[in-house]
């Protein structure tokens, strides 16, 4: 967490310049600085609401020694996720119940010790009535507003401690800057360097040209022979000598370099390095858990699907998931017709690279024929992430498309499920999410490829060149 306390500066010393009347400052901090110094020494107290419970339910026992509040408006807000089979509704109830043992013999409204060492107090605000003029009167009655107010009111109580709103909700912050109350992120599980995340691949240059004969020989070499230090395993190499160049791949269980061929899976061919990657790591049964990340365009899902299709007989089902992210913030129950119905419009993606791959062969084809055959027996299913929670997944390649608008913990609840035989793969893309509350760098896409980098049954690929059409590539270049 960024909410750690720092150590005291050393205090500054000064001395006279000999000749000058100059004085010269050893080590002194600028005043932003040393303010920045004192404020993390001072005890703060932060305020959390409903969007950081939904996001991780522990999220109370994140901010080390420093005390923790929820308004009672955010219990509220919760009493109306507690039903459902969403991530948010199972985090809305493991908070609940939570609150329910801490609570279990004293009172919500005073300071309760967490469990754990170096661990703070919490408590529930139970009045958003402020001296002042408040955010309901300024914004208008709302359950936001009151949370502010709630904010606002610990401000007032707490003069000695610096009081924070905690909240994934971007307009919130903004409003409680607004009202001069320090507002934050909640920054447990985010990704600092996006621009540096793991891409999977690197080019390597000056490759010793019998390294690179070795290679196309015997398939194989000793990965001295061309790296000065062992690489992440499961990474994707462009050797480059003089003359040759050749795609490879660190084994991470035989711990050596291997060539990389390009392979075609049902019909579908890899039209560049990265896709060549792609498949690989995807038809490799060594591999159980594969993330690929890319633009639209690149051939994420349309590899991922076309690679389980041609690993049918090694796996009992094959099920293709992504996340229902309701457009205008509706719930998909205001769609009319059953719950195929109601999907089908968030599922059509799936269905179009299905049916690209079906059109790589003629209608009266065996391939074209197996296609519709697993569809019909249910072989192949395409289902909402929302009926996978408890489930024991055995003997399946399970595809997760736009993996970006899940969070951490639901990538982690979703790879849990994993039983026998079970290959999970991710795709998607960390800069297009449609969820309001995750981003870049909070995204459990994100957070997946740079926790699992360098684990011998992982595998990442970043896709970098559109391959839809020139069209989708200017879309994606220009615009």
């Amino acid at each position: 967490m960024a909410h750690a306390t720092k150590e005291t500066a050393p205090a500054a010393k000064s001395t006279r310049s000999k000749g000058s009347n100059l004085t010269v400052s050893k080590s002194a901090k600028p005043a932003a600085q040393k303010s920045k110094a004192l404020d993390t020494q001072q005890k703060k107290v932060f305020v959390l609401d409903t969007s950081v419970i939904l996001y991780d339910h522990s999220a109370v026992r994140n901010f080390q020694e420093h005390d923790v509040a929820i308004p009672i408006t955010v219990l509220e807000e919760l009493d109306n996720f507690k039903k459902g089979n969403d991530i948010k509704n199972f985090e809305a109830r493991e908070f609940i119940r939570f609150i329910d043992k801490l609570s279990a013999e004293h009172k919500l409204q005073e300071w309760l010790p967490l469990n754990g060492k170096n661990k703070g107090n919490f408590k529930v605000l139970m009045n958003h009535e402020t001296k002042g003029v408040g955010a309901t009167e300024i914004f208008g009655d709302k359950n936001d507003h009151r949370i502010l107010n709630a904010a606002l009111q610990l401000q007032e109580q707490m003069q000695e401690n610096k009081v924070v709103l905690v909240t994934k909700d971007i307009n919130l912050r903004l409003k409680a800057r607004a009202l001069n109350i320090t507002a934050e992120d909640y920054e447990t599980g985010k990704i600092q360097d996006v621009a540096g995340l793991y891409t999977g691949n690197d080019t390597v240059e000056d490759v010793p040209a019998e390294s690179i004969n070795e290679l196309y020989e015997q398939g194989f070499c000793a990965v001295e022979k061309v790296l000065k230090e062992a690489p992440a395993d499961n990474h994707f190499f462009i050797l480059k000598s003089f003359k040759n160049s050749i795609l490879a791949f660190y084994n991470a269980t035989e711990k050596r370099l291997e060539r990389v061929d390009k392979h075609t899976a049902y019909g579908v061919k890899p039209r560049n390095a990265e896709q060549a990657f792609a498949l690989h790591a995807l038809l490799n049964p060594q591999i159980k858990l594969v993330s690929i990340q890319g633009v639209a365009g690149t051939g994420k899902t349309l590899l991922a699907l076309a690679s389980a299709v041609e690993q049918r007989r090694d796996y009992k089902q094959l099920y293709l998931a992504r996340p229902v992210v309701p457009l205008s913030n509706k719930d998909i129950g205001y769609l009319p017709g059953d719950i195929k119905s109601k999907l089908n419009p968030y599922m059509e993606p799936l269905w179009d690279n299905l049916k690209y791959i079906q059109n790589q062969f003629s209608e009266t084809s065996k391939e074209y024929q197996k296609l519709r055959e697993m569809v019909e027996l249910e072989k192949l299913m395409i289902t909402p992430l929302a009926y996978i929670r408890g489930r024991s997944l055995s003997n399946i390649i399970f595809i997760v498309d736009e993996a970006q608008n899940l969070t951490p913990h639901e990538v982690k609840t979703i790879i849990s499920r994993a039983g026998e035989n079970t290959k999970i793969i991710f795709t998607g893309d960390i800069y297009q999410i449609d969820t309001p509350y995750l981003d870049s760098q909070s995204n459990g896409l994100s957070y997946l490829i740079d926790r699992a980098k360098n684990h011998p049954l992982y595998a990442h690929i970043t896709l970098q060149k559109g391959e839809r059409s020139e069209l989708a590539n200017l879309a994606n270049d220009l615009l």
